[in-house]
């Protein structure tokens, strides 16, 4: 398709036009690649930015249900949403469920709002490679908002943290000793914990949950990114709908003052730089497993050093030197 037209199709706010450009970014096939490069060099040039919110928790606290919530609110407030909800993919099959616009029949409705799952196959952190791609596309859509619902496991708050404004994460009321189990490294990138279901007979565990939280956050060194009174926590309930303007209000106050002080555009250079060591790595590593001669060293290597034969460290030596070495030769 003429990049020159899939462009302007985007920039008009077609979704269909968009749904194409995402499936195409999402494509490993070479001449797609191209394509799409071509595809976000040109939108780039629009200079649109949309408020991109990341939001993690884990399996079962609620994220789709508070998703379509809040993305109904904002609906509701005359802005377009974008929701990149990222699905677990099965390690052995590569398939996931992609079940996020079935749990989003409301807001899957609405023409003011955009659903894509994605599943995140074998990218770590539950993150699909393209994620970054995709919220580009949604920004130069026209979309005011972009919500990053992530899988929730392992890397994926750093990685949410590292491609969004503003990171929130969704917690459940629980007991006190739940606390322990929050990595301390997640109370750091968070900037508003939200602890869902604060409604019907969790209310008050909720209410004491968030204490709790807010308790942990002060006991952090204030950030330099912050202002006075973040990061803080609060409740909010997904079925009743109580506390989520009152959030929005807050993630909205915290991206004002970043622009304010300059320290928003600082963070999407940070991120943008982080975005492209991430591709020089996935790019090394791709074509070295597509050389044919590389990757039958690399099987013979593999062998020597289950059998105890050869250090990791040497036979990973060993298969870069080849690589880089016809990688001079090239003219």
């Amino acid at each position: 398709m003429d990049t020159e037209k899939q462009t302007s199709e985007i920039l008009s706010g077609d979704r269909r036009a968009l749904s194409r450009a995402i499936t195409l970014v999402e494509s490993t096939r070479e001449d797609h690649r191209a394509q799409a490069q071509a595809l976000l060099q040109n939108l780039l040039k629009s200079g649109r930015k949309a408020l991109r919110i990341g939001l993690s928790g884990t399996p079962g606290v609620g994220k789709s249900t508070f998703t379509e919530a809040f993305g109904m609110m904002l609906v509701a407030q005359g802005l377009k949403v974008a929701v990149l909800a990222v699905d677990p993919s099965s390690a052995r099959s590569g398939g996931s469920i992609l079940g996020d616009k079935t749990r989003m029949e409301r807001l899957s409705r609405s023409p003011d709002a955009f659903i894509r799952p994605s599943p995140s196959r074998s990218a770590l952190g539950g993150v699909a490679r393209r994620t970054r791609e995709t919220i580009q596309l949604c920004e130069s859509a026209g979309y005011d908002v972009v919500l990053v619902e992530t899988v929730g496991v392992g890397q994926s708050e750093t990685m949410v943290a590292d491609m969004t404004d503003i990171f929130a994460l969704l917690l459940a009321p629980a007991g006190g000793d739940e606390l322990q189990g929050v990595k301390r490294g997640i109370m750091e990138i968070a900037d508003i914990i939200l602890v869902n279901k604060a409604d019907g007979d969790l209310k008050s565990a909720a209410t004491r949950t968030c204490a709790d939280y807010a308790g942990a956050l002060r006991l952090l060194r204030k950030r330099p990114q912050d202002p006075e009174g973040f990061p803080k926590a609060m409740t909010v309930s997904a079925l009743t709908g109580e506390g989520l303007e009152t959030a929005w209000n807050e993630i909205t106050t915290l991206a004002d003052w970043r622009k304010a002080n300059g320290i928003f555009d600082e963070r999407r250079a940070a991120q943008a730089l982080i975005w492209f060591r991430s591709e020089v790595e996935s790019g090394l590593l791709s074509r070295l497993q597509s050389d044919p001669q590389a990757q039958a060293l690399w099987s013979s290597l593999e062998n020597a050093v289950q059998g105890g034969e050869i250090p990791p460290e040497t036979a990973a030596a060993q298969v870069l030197d080849l690589f880089l070495n016809k990688a001079q030769r090239i003219p």
